[in-house]
């Protein structure tokens, strides 16, 4: 018989930051130009996102009729793109840049999940003033979570997650800090 090899027997070594399936990371990253109105000011949002994102908008509807703002049910109001994995990260690197990596605590919330706005697509490196757009804002809601967060929302035996998988406001706090270098207005 020979000996069990020393690579068999030995432990993968620890990742950097603990155990890598209780890492916090971000799960996607939804960005929304809404207009409230169809037609040429919606069309020139989704020109605003496309060019922000480098990704295609799908159109927002209207869930409800309001007559005060002459909007009907199901009504094209606005646009939004979801971004997932690297896009993501990518992207939320250039909307911190655009806020000179600061940021308000208080936009976090009890499930580790934050939202943020933008007042104008111009803020971000690269972007310059379009006449024919005019100035519009955005908002930007990202999704934190760990590695089996799919459980809440799988098809077959959904179930909820249990309190040590969901995130907290201060270890999402603590991962703005750590991975996109944010200093938190106080």
């Amino acid at each position: 018989m020979s000996a069990p090899s020393a690579t068999a027997a030995t432990p993968p070594a620890p990742t950097p930051a603990g155990n890598r399936w209780h890492a916090l990371r971000v799960i996607k990253v939804v960005v929304n130009a809404g207009v409230g109105e169809s037609g040429d000011p919606r069309t020139k949002a989704e020109k605003v996102l496309q060019m922000i994102t480098h990704q295609k908008p799908v159109a927002t509807r209207s869930k409800a009729t309001n007559r005060d703002f002459g909007i009907r049910m199901g009504q094209e109001i606005g646009a939004k793109v979801t971004l997932r994995g690297v896009a993501a990260r990518e992207f939320l690197d250039r909307a911190f840049e655009a806020r000179d990596r600061q940021f308000d605590p208080e936009s976090i919330d009890r499930a580790g999940n934050f939202s943020f706005g933008m007042s104008d697509y111009t803020d971000f490196a690269g972007m310059k003033y379009d006449p024919q757009i005019g100035i519009h804002g955005l908002d930007i809601c990202v999704e934190m979570g760990r590695a089996g967060y799919r459980i809440r929302e799988r098809a077959t035996r959904a179930r909820r997650l249990p309190k040590s998988a969901r995130p907290t406001q201060d270890e999402t706090r603590a991962f703005l800090a750590e991975q996109f270098r944010l200093t938190f207005l106080e």
